[in-house]
C-alpha cells in the first residue's frame, strides 16, 4: 500500500500540494525531537484550520485526576500526561494587514521536507493574498541533538508580484492546554515573564507536580542582507511574549527571520538558574550562528546514523519506512538519562498520555542495545529499578503483600495511572516482559553486574507477585491465573492466558535460578538482597512448586496450545471472511462483540513463542502461526512485526515482506487510520527487529550472535550494523551471498548459517 500523499524518496519524508484535510496528520509525520524535547510540525505562522498544536519536555507531566464513572477499589487516582508545553516556534506574519493564513489565502505552490540524514524540517509555499499580491515564505528548522536545549528557525518572506508592508513578530506563548485534559484544567502557572533586548523568557511551574521551565527565544532579523532592528517588546497578553517589525519589503527582496528558542529545565539546573542558561545557550547559539548550528547537527546525526542505519537496495518504499522508523526512535529517546523512558507516540502527539509502557521492554530494548552503547540499555532497565518501591505499593493496593510487586502498565514516575479495569488489574503480563528485559540485557552484553546491583530485587519482587496471583486448582490438581487480559486485548477477564501462565512460570524459574547464581557469583549481593527482603528456602521452595505446576491450555486434538480456557467455544470465523467494510472492528463493532469474537488484536500466543523460540520447534511455531493468524486482525501496531519475524523464521517470505511492510509504513501510509493523533514510536522498534531478527535472522546462542539471513524477493539487498559486547559488526546480505565483517573494536566469533567465523580487524 502506498501513500496518498508522500513522495517515496530514500531519505526525505516529502510532501507536495496543500491540502487542509491532511494537515493534522503531516504534524505527526514531520515532527521533530532530540530526546529531551520535540514538537509536532505545527506551522509557524497563524494557521485557523484544524490543527492539533503540541511542544513536550522528556520527564515533565501532570497527574490528570482520573474521569470515571464509578470508582472501583485500587484505581488509580490519575492519569499522568506529558504536557502541552509552552510555544516558541510561533510567527505572527500580517501582509499588506492581512493575516497570512494558508486555511484563508489561495495557496499556489506548497512543499514540505523532513530530512531525516539531518534532522531538519523545511517548508516552502507561495500563496495570493486577497489584494492579488504574490508571496513566497520559506521556513527551515531543527532541534539540536547537542545541546539538546535549544532549537532553530529561519523564516524568509519574499513578495513576488510587487512591494509589501510586512508585519513579523516572533512570540513565545505559555497560554496553552493539553488536547486530552480530562476536566480542561490548566497544567501550567506562569511565574515570570522577562524581556532582554530581542531575548524573551517565560518561567513556567506544573501544577501538582512542580516541574520548573524557562521558554526562550532571540530573534534576528535581516532585509536583503542587511540586519533591521526588532522593535522592543510587545506584549499581547500576561502569557505570551512577542517581538515585532514592520517594514516596506521590495519586489524580489527576502526578509530573513532567524529565530533561537526552546526550553531549560529544573530536572537539569536550579529553578534560578533557568533563565540565566537559557542566557547561556543563546549566546552560544550566536557565536555558533544558524548555518553553523545547522552544520553541527548534521555532524550529530550522521554519527547516529552511521551505527543505526540500515540501507536498503531496490526498494525505495522499505528503504523511506526502515529510516522513518530509526529516525523517529532516535528523536523519541537518546539514553542519557536514566529518569527518562519511551512513550507509544514519542513527542508526535498525547494520546497514552507520553507514559512507559511494556513496550519499552518487549520491543525497544533491543534497538537501543544494538544501535547505541549497552550503557543505554542498562539505563532503561535502571528506570524500573528506581521504581521498585512503588511497583510494590501498586501490588498492595490490589491485595498482594511480602514484597510482592506489580509494575503499572501505564507510569511516568512509577505509580500505575491507567484507569481502564481491564488494563491496570487484569494486563498482568507486564511484569513478565521487565524480567524478561533483564535476561534479555544480560544475554545480549554479558554485563553480569546488573543482577546483583540491581535486577534480582526486582525479580524477586516480580516472582512473589505471581506466586501469589496464581490459584491452585484442584479440579485440575495444577496452579491456574484467573481473570486475565493477555497482550490480546480483545479478549478481557478470560482465564489461563497461556502467554501470562508461560510467562510467569518462566519468571519464577529464571528468578530462582538467578538467586542461585548470585550466592555462588556474588555472595555480598546476595546476603544483602536476602537481608532486604527477607527470601527463604520455603519461598524458593513454593517457587518452583508452582512453576512446576503451572497449567498451560492445550488442545489434543488440534496439537496447540490454547490462548486461553474456553477459546475453541467462539465461533471460529477467520478474518478473509469478514466484510472488508467491517474492518477495522475496533471502529465498526460494538465491545461487546468483540470480546465474544475470536479475532485477536496482536500476536498473543505467537507473542510467547517470539520470546521462548528456542523451547519450541519449528514445527510447533509453523503449527501455531497457521492456527492463530488467519484469526488475528493486527489492529495494534505491535502485532505485524512479531508475524514478520515469525514468517522468516518459517520461510515464508512473501509473508514476512507484507508483515514488514505493515509495520514499517503502519504511520507512512496510516493504515489505521489514526496517524493524526501521532506516530506509533514503539512499534518502531519491532520494525527495526523485524529485519534484522527477521530477515537477518540474528540470535544470541550460548554468547555468540548467530545469522540466518534470508532476503524478500523484492530487495537486491540490504545492510546493517550490530553493536555487539563493544565489537561492531557489519552485515550486508544479497541475493546471493552474505558477508559479516567487523567494522569497529576487538574482535569475535560469530555464527553465519551454523558455520562459526572468527572476525578480527
Amino acid at each position: 500500500m502506498k501513500s496518498a500523499y508522500l513522495k517515496p524518496d530514500p531519505w526525505c519524508l516529502i510532501e507536495e500540494d496543500f491540502s487542509a484535510d491532511r494537515v493534522m496528520s503531516s504534524e505527526s509525520l514531520f515532527s521533530l525531537g532530540n530526546g529531551a524535547m520535540g514538537q509536532r510540525a505545527n506551522f509557524e505562522e497563524y494557521y485557523s484550520g484544524p490543527t492539533f498544536q503540541g511542544s513536550y519536555i522528556a520527564g515533565v507531566y501532570y497527574p490528570d485526576k482520573t474521569k470515571v464513572g464509578w470508582w472501583k477499589n485500587g484505581y488509580p487516582e490519575y492519569f499522568a500526561k506529558v504536557i502541552n508545553a509552552p510555544n516558541w516556534i510561533g510567527i505572527d506574519l500580517k501582509v499588506n494587514g492581512e493575516v497570512v493564513d494558508l486555511n484563508k489565502v489561495n495557496v499556489i505552490a506548497f512543499r514540505r521536507v523532513l530530512n531525516m540524514k539531518s534532522g531538519v524540517y523545511e517548508r516552502s509555499f507561495e500563496v495570493v493574498l486577497a489584494d492579488g499580491l504574490q508571496l513566497k515564505i520559506q521556513a527551515k528548522r531543527f532541534l539540536m541533538l547537542d545541546p539538546d536545549q535549544m532549537g532553530a528557525i529561519r523564516y524568509e518572506v519574499t513578495p513576488l508580484s510587487d512591494q509589501a508592508q510586512v508585519d513579523i513578530s516572533p512570540y513565545i506563548d505559555a497560554a496553552i492546554k493539553n488536547k486530552d485534559s480530562n476536566w480542561d484544567d490548566p497544567f501550567w502557572e506562569t511565574l515570570e515573564v522577562v524581556t532582554d533586548q530581542n531575548r524573551a523568557f517565560i518561567t513556567s511551574k506544573t501544577l501538582k507536580t512542580g516541574f520548573d521551565i524557562c521558554t526562550y527565544m532571540q530573534a534576528r532579523l535581516w532585509l536583503n542582507g542587511q540586519e533591521q532592528d526588532l522593535n522592543g517588546m510587545a506584549q499581547s497578553g500576561p502569557e505570551k511574549l512577542a517581538l515585532s517589525h514592520k517594514c516596506v519589503v521590495a519586489k524580489g527582496q527576502t526578509l530573513r527571520l532567524e529565530k533561537l528558542g526552546g526550553y531549560t529545565v529544573g530536572l537539569y539546573q536550579d529553578a534560578d538558574a533557568l533563565i540565566p542558561k537559557a542566557q547561556e545557550l543563546i549566546d552560544f547559539g550566536l557565536a555558533m550562528g544558524f548555518d553553523g548550528l545547522l552544520n553541527r547537527q548534521k555532524e550529530s546525526w550522521a554519527k547516529i546514523w552511521e551505527r543505526a542505519d540500515i540501507t536498503i537496495e531496490g526498494d525505495v518504499l522499505a528503504q523511506q519506512a526502515i529510516r522513518f522508523n530509526i529516525f523517529q526512535l532516535n528523536q523519541t529517546y537518546s539514553g542519557k538519562d536514566p529518569r527518562l523512558n519511551i512513550g507509544p507516540k514519542g513527542f508526535t502527539g498525547e494520546k497514552y498520555g507520553g507514559s512507559t509502557y511494556w513496550d519499552t521492554e518487549a520491543y525497544c530494548l533491543p534497538f537501543y542495545m544494538a544501535t547505541k552503547h549497552q550503557e543505554v540499555g542498562r539505563n532503561l532497565l535502571t528506570y524500573r529499578y528506581k521504581h521498585l518501591d512503588r511497583a510494590i505499593e501498586n501490588a498492595a493496593k490490589l491485595g498482594f503483600s511480602g514484597g510482592a510487586a506489580l509494575y503499572p502498565m501505564v507510569t511516568m514516575n512509577g505509580e500505575e495511572c491507567h484507569n481502564e479495569w481491564e488494563i491496570t488489574f487484569e494486563e498482568i503480563h507486564r511484569n513478565g516482559a521487565i524480567a524478561y528485559a533483564i535476561f534479555n540485557y544480560e544475554r545480549y552484553t554479558a554485563d553480569e553486574s546488573y543482577m546483583g546491583e540491581m535486577g534480582l530485587e526486582v525479580l524477586i519482587g516480580i516472582a512473589r507477585f505471581w506466586a501469589q496471583r496464581a490459584t491452585f486448582s484442584s479440579a485440575k490438581n495444577q496452579y491456574v491465573i484467573l481473570g486475565v487480559t493477555g497482550p490480546n486485548e480483545y479478549e478481557n477477564n478470560i482465564n489461563n492466558n497461556f502467554y501470562t501462565n508461560f510467562m510467569a512460570r518462566w519468571c519464577l524459574n529464571y528468578t530462582h535460578d538467578m538467586v542461585k547464581r548470585t550466592a555462588l557469583q556474588s555472595p555480598g549481593d546476595h546476603g544483602r538482597i536476602l537481608e532486604k527482603t527477607h527470601l527463604g528456602s520455603d519461598e524458593l521452595s513454593h517457587w518452583i512448586d508452582v512453576a512446576n505446576n503451572m497449567y498451560l491450555p492445550y488442545d489434543q486434538t488440534l496439537g496447540v496450545y490454547l490462548q486461553q480456557d474456553g477459546f475453541l467455544d467462539k465461533e471460529l470465523t477467520p478474518v478473509a471472511q469478514l466484510p472488508q467494510s467491517q474492518r477495522p472492528i475496533n471502529q465498526h463493532w460494538s465491545w461487546d462483540r468483540i470480546l465474544r469474537s475470536v479475532y485477536i488484536k496482536q500476536a498473543d500466543v505467537l507473542q510467547g513463542f517470539y520470546f521462548f523460540e528456542d523451547q519450541f520447534t519449528p514445527e510447533e511455531l509453523a503449527k501455531h502461526f497457521d492456527f492463530y493468524e488467519p484469526f488475528t486482525v493486527h489492529e495494534s501496531s505491535l502485532s505485524p512485526c512479531v508475524h514478520s519475524i515469525q514468517a522468516a523464521r518459517l520461510g515464508r517470505m512473501d509473508q514476512a515482506y507484507d508483515f514488514y511492510l505493515r509495520t514499517a509504513r503502519l504511520d507512512l501510509d496510516d493504515y489505521n487510520k489514526e496517524v493524526h493523533e501521532g506516530c506509533h514510536i514503539t512499534s518502531m522498534a519491532g520494525t527495526w527487529m523485524s529485519i534484522v531478527e527477521g530477515f537477518g535472522g540474528m540470535r544470541i546462542k550460548e554468547g555468540l550472535l548467530h545469522f540466518s539471513p534470508k532476503i524478500p524477493d523484492q530487495w537486491t539487498s540490504y545492510r546493517f550494523k550490530i553493536n555487539f559486547r563493544g565489537s561492531v559488526l557489519a552485515v550486508h546480505v544479497g541475493q546471493d551471498a552474505t558477508t559479516v565483517s567487523l567494522a569497529e573494536g576487538p574482535g569475535c566469533s560469530v555464527v553465519v548459517d551454523q558455520v562459526t567465523v572468527q572476525l578480527t580487524a
